[in-house]
């Protein structure tokens, strides 16, 4: 008798990608910093260092250090105008996270 491959199983890019992604949203702050970039960035809204620094609590090193985690798992992407850092979130790598977490989770099926 011979075993089929479940199809269903993530496949190692996909688990990678979950795992990425998550520890990315790990932390609160970063959640929130990346709905904040997602939010201006519908509105048309270009989003720099200063402006998170201005909408949260948090030290301008602090928010670097959240922006780069974002960066690293391809949640925010940054392009250099002039001497800024202008943030935009990537909203592809959203939802093929969100695919993959919904492929993850086989209770629901």
């Amino acid at each position: 008798m011979r075993l089929r491959k479940n199809t269903d199983l993530l496949d190692e890019a996909e688990a990678v990608l979950i795992a990425d992604v998550s520890d990315a949203l790990a932390h609160p702050a970063r959640v929130k910093i990346y709905q904040y970039i997602m939010e201006c960035n519908k509105d048309m809204v270009p989003v720099c260092n200063g402006d998170l620094v201005e909408a949260f609590d948090y030290s301008q090193a602090t928010i670097s250090q959240h922006v780069k985690k974002l960066i690293k798992a391809d949640l925010v992407q940054m392009k250099k105008v002039d001497k800024k850092s202008m943030y935009y979130a990537n909203i592809g790598k959203l939802s093929q996270y969100l695919s993959a977490t919904r492929k993850f989770n086989t209770f629901g099926r």
